[in-house]
């Protein structure tokens, strides 16, 4: 049997490893050509893994169950997985939140930021714990930056003309933007249930700097959302260049953890398993 008959009948996440490796068209040629069959061989993977223990953090306007279709992937597989609730009250709590869950972990972590969740785990990533951070369609700020200082670096997209703020500084999207810039793409039912449970998030969340770019001394890895009206493509692009990390590209709005599901598990798998390309 061939190799590539094999992983359609191993396992789906093999053919989405495949998928993405060999066809998504702005991800590095080099590194297609370069990964073996037996590199991308990652059924029970945790076993192998530098970290067998997978931390997931949200972004904004959003909560721990973004990464509901993610999870049972990984489980799958063998590997620990908490996906953190952090409270999107304001930097410093989010990021005591993260380090509260990260310090009940047993072992070697790899962090795994959407969105805003990226800054977060960007601060956070300098525990000695962690051995690599996996960005997904989001902010991975330098010292002294913050979500929103790099979000105004940039022309501003579609998402945030349909915010409006209340008096205590909490943000919150318009069921109108959310469905056509924050998840448009996906299945309608799914597009009104996210929508619905939305989680305000305080400008004190996104305007809190980073005093840690973890990224200089830990691997990385990132996901492009080609078709993202949240987070500009552009800044995404220059995000993964400047932290070094190995990069997908994927024709995907914001959410592509409810897009590509497979795409990202099998991303996060072959960071814990410490591949790059």
């Amino acid at each position: 049997m061939s190799f590539a008959s094999s992983m359609k009948k191993r396992w789906p996440l093999l053919t989405a490893i495949a998928l993405c490796l060999l066809t998504f068209a702005a991800m590095p040629a080099r590194s297609a050509a370069q990964l073996s069959a037996s590199q991308m061989e990652t059924k029970g993977a945790a076993r192998r893994a530098k970290a067998r223990n997978i931390l997931l953090v949200h972004g904004a306007w959003s909560d721990g169950s973004s990464f509901e279709k993610v999870i049972p992937l990984l489980q799958d597989e063998g590997f620990h997985v908490v996906s953190v609730q952090i409270p999107l009250t304001s930097f410093s709590d989010d990021v005591a939140t993260t380090r509260r869950a990260l310090a009940l972990e047993d072992g070697p972590v790899l962090l795994v930021g959407h969105s805003y969740g990226g800054a977060v785990i960007t601060e956070v990533g300098n525990d000695p714990k962690v051995v690599g951070l996996v960005y997904l369609a989001a902010l991975a700020p330098e010292v002294g930056e913050s979500t929103s200082s790099l979000l105004n670096s940039v022309s501003a997209t579609p998402l945030f003309s349909e915010l409006s703020q209340d008096a205590h500084g909490f943000l919150k999207v318009s069921e109108k933007g959310y469905l056509a810039d924050f998840v448009e793409g996906i299945p309608e039912k799914e597009q009104r249930i996210l929508a619905a449970t939305q989680e305000p998030t305080n400008a004190a969340s996104l305007g809190g700097t980073v005093t840690v770019a973890s990224w200089k001394e830990k691997p990385s890895w990132y996901i492009v959302t080609e078709t993202d009206r949240a987070v500009a493509t552009e800044l995404q692009r220059f995000m993964s260049k400047r932290i070094s990390a190995s990069t997908i590209s994927v024709r995907s709005c914001h959410v592509v953890m409810f897009s590509h599901p497979e795409v990202v598990a099998s991303v996060v798998t072959l960071a814990a398993l410490g591949f790059h390309w």
